[in-house]
């Protein structure tokens, strides 16, 4: 064995946790984040994104609120508090892999040795579509989610412009652009019909959780009108009127591998 191999390699000996907190309603909280709220020694929460509900499952803990902290002070903190053997848990609105900013994060937690894992969570995505009662995906309607943003002050890449994505007129959820409404309406009414349905779910599963239904053409009156204008999340597709083919799923005349339709033809899912 060459004693030198490993010389320059970094030994990772610490780990953070970053947890989904999900959209609000602490039960929407996975069990795996639950329990590592409840070790951990030390929480550093994306500000008055988390519920307090959620918070109160680690009352012994340090509480570090991130909003009013930048990225390098973050790192600062978690590097500092596992390093003398904290236990620490990153705790992210939603699920971290929607708009989560855990790339920035993880790369320079890297380059401090510091081991990490991301717990998933239940996205706001989800939480609105259960709000609704609605499914997102419709046979014979749309069997595609696009999930984007508006480009504000944070630009998306101009392939990804809205408009661009509307010509597919899948079912699209806009995350961070209820402050936008102008240039958003705008790009989707170029290829969404005027009818075309749209949900506007502000603080989906919070106990102030609000429901605006309108369409394409109404939209931006509707959300100005309804004072929406942050932390909410904007579903706009004709599936959103439920209404369309039944899925094969559970039809009788269809067959998958467990059970065996009328129709005697197999059947893809």
């Amino acid at each position: 064995m060459n004693p030198d191999r490993n010389k320059n390699r970094k030994t990772v000996t610490h780990r953070v946790h970053f947890v989904g907190a999900g959209p609000g309603d602490p039960d929407l909280l996975t069990i795996k984040g639950m329990r590592l709220l409840e070790q951990a020694d030390v929480v550093i929460y994306a500000g008055s994104l988390i519920s307090p509900e959620v918070l109160e499952l680690c009352p012994k803990a340090e509480r570090i609120d991130s909003a009013p902290l930048c990225l390098d002070y973050i790192v600062e903190i978690m590097v500092d508090r596992v390093k003398h053997g904290k236990r620490v848990v990153r705790l992210h609105s939603g699920d971290p892999a929607f708009f989560g900013a855990i790339k920035e994060q993880i790369a320079k937690l890297r380059e401090a040795s510091v081991d990490l894992e991301v717990v998933p969570g239940v996205s706001s995505l989800g939480a609105a579509a259960a709000a609704i009662s609605s499914e997102l995906t419709v046979p014979g309607v749309s069997q595609t989610v696009i999930v984007t943003r508006a480009a504000g002050r944070t630009p998306v890449p101009e392939r990804e412009d809205i408009a661009m994505l509307a010509e597919h007129r899948a079912t699209m959820a806009v995350f961070l652009s209820a402050g936008l409404i102008s240039r958003l309406h705008e790009r989707l009414a170029a290829h969404y019909p005027p009818e075309t349905p749209v949900v506007i779910v502000q603080q989906a599963s919070w106990p102030q959780e609000k429901v605006l239904r309108t369409n394409v053409q109404d939209m931006r009156e509707a959300i100005r009108e309804a004072k929406m204008d942050r932390t909410a999340i904007i579903l706009i597709g004709a599936a959103l009127a439920q209404q369309g083919e039944e899925s094969k799923l559970y039809s009788k005349e269809f067959s998958h591998g467990y059970r065996q339709g009328e129709s005697g033809e197999p059947g893809e899912s």
